[in-house]
């Protein structure tokens, strides 16, 4: 039963961090914030970053309070779910920091895998959809994609970037997990 409620702790707590990473995204990739799903990711994440903005400002339109708050419920995360008692913490916050840090950067990565797949699915099932959520997932994916697609140009009306992409991804996401 234990195990259970601590694997529900767990899903909770990763959509709400990635969640709030997924804040951190939208204002990197400048995508509409009057979008509904951006709407909605603002409204999910106020009650917390709001007050830490007031200690942790943006820079260059960066929100660092974003990123410190998915740290902070990372770390928080980490600890709950692995029951270390309170006393252990203290010895172990540096490696539950780096721990915090990797789950981060997997989240994020996970994101933009989902927000790839998504993408390609869209061309092939609806192309140059004006739908919002398509509108919100080309905007997330278009800074990672434009690099590529100036390197390697789509073949034939083919666009391969989002294959080079994930597997860029997919190398990123397999060397975190052997460190």
């Amino acid at each position: 039963m234990l195990q259970i409620l601590l694997e529900v702790t767990y899903f909770i707590g990763m959509f709400y961090i990635s969640v709030v990473l997924m804040r951190f995204i939208l204002q990197v990739s400048r995508a509409d914030f009057y979008n509904p799903i951006s709407q909605f990711v603002v409204k999910a994440t106020n009650p917390l970053l709001l007050p830490l903005r007031k200690v942790i400002p943006g820079w260059r339109g960066l929100d660092f309070a974003s990123l410190a708050l998915a740290l902070l419920l990372s770390i928080l995360l980490i600890i709950l779910v692995s029951l270390t008692p309170m006393s252990h913490i203290l010895p172990l916050l540096g490696l539950i920091v780096t721990k915090a840090v990797l789950l981060m950067i997997k989240c994020v990565i996970n994101i933009y895998q989902f927000a790839i797949f998504i993408m390609v699915i869209i061309s092939w099932v609806a192309p140059g959809s004006y739908h919002p959520g398509a509108q919100l997932v080309h905007q997330i994916t278009e800074p990672l994609m434009r690099p590529v697609r100036k390197i390697m140009p789509p073949i034939g009306g083919l666009d391969l970037s989002p294959m080079v992409v994930l597997l860029l991804l997919f190398v990123i996401g397999r060397a975190l997990s052997i460190a």
